[in-house]
């Protein structure tokens, strides 16, 4: 087993990444966010890497995710653990909760998809009924029981373009046709680890309710609060790497 931890808003680097090195891959679909640091966590080989780059400077929209995880097969990675920062939609879905997302509903548009478009060869299908790994799901589910933190495990993640946060009848849409919390970069990153046959998971922190929501009827929604995302992406960064280390001892 080799574990890549893809970080965005929600962790920047790892800390407790010990024998680190950092390599610049090129790929025959261009150049990924940024370096790629390989190092070990409690004797487990582990690759971590900003998909927004370690400067914040990719948009969701503009990262190569197709050279991304192209890279991540190139280090002979089997399974990936992709931390990501959501709004909540539905009711369960409030602020500091933590996710275990299984399924998707995707909304983006412009993104390159799929390895399977150089039309120089029969086009390979691949079953993408359920997104994500279910064995991975289950210990990082367990990882964060670990680090006492209260979370969900069924949950549709809604993927938009971005950068742009949703309007509330974007909102409202997404909750009627399922979602239950609502990201930017679940794919095509999910789709690309499964056409490389890596085995891929999410781990999510609800920062915000989404657009038009709160946590009662009696609330008032407002507007959403960047500098509240911000101050929970900071809360979350440290029990993000405590879930981390809790998921590779159970890994190892």
């Amino acid at each position: 087993m080799k574990l890549a931890i893809i970080g965005g808003s929600l962790l920047k680097e790892i800390k407790s990444l010990e024998n680190i090195t950092e390599e610049r891959i090129k790929t025959p679909f261009g150049l990924p966010s940024d370096n790629f640091t390989s190092g070990e966590i409690d004797g487990l080989d582990v690759v971590y890497f900003n998909r927004h780059g370690v400067s914040h400077h990719i948009a969701p929209h503009q990262i190569n995710y197709k050279a991304n995880m192209f890279v991540l097969k190139i280090l002979d990675i089997t399974h990936i653990i992709s931390i990501t920062a959501v709004g909540g939609i539905t009711e369960k879905m409030s602020p500091m909760k933590w996710v275990v997302p299984d399924q998707i509903i995707d909304y983006t548009h412009g993104r390159m998809q799929t390895y399977n478009d150089s039309n120089d060869k029969e086009v390979q299908h691949i079953d993408f009924s359920y997104p994500f790994d279910e064995l991975l799901s289950k210990e990082l589910s367990r990882a964060i029981e670990m680090a006492s933190c209260d979370y969900e495990t069924i949950a549709t993640y809604g993927v938009t373009q971005g950068p742009r946060l949703e309007t509330v009848a974007e909102i409202k849409r997404m909750e009627r046709d399922g979602c239950d919390i609502v990201g930017m970069t679940a794919m095509p990153e999910a789709a690309f680890a499964r056409e490389l046959e890596m085995k891929y998971t999410t781990l999510s922190l609800v920062v915000n309710w989404a657009a038009g929501k709160s946590g009662s009827e009696n609330e008032d929604p407002g507007l959403v609060s960047m500098d509240e995302i911000r101050q929970r992406i900071s809360e979350g960064s440290e029990t993000t790497e405590k879930i981390i280390h809790n998921v590779v001892s159970l890994l190892k």
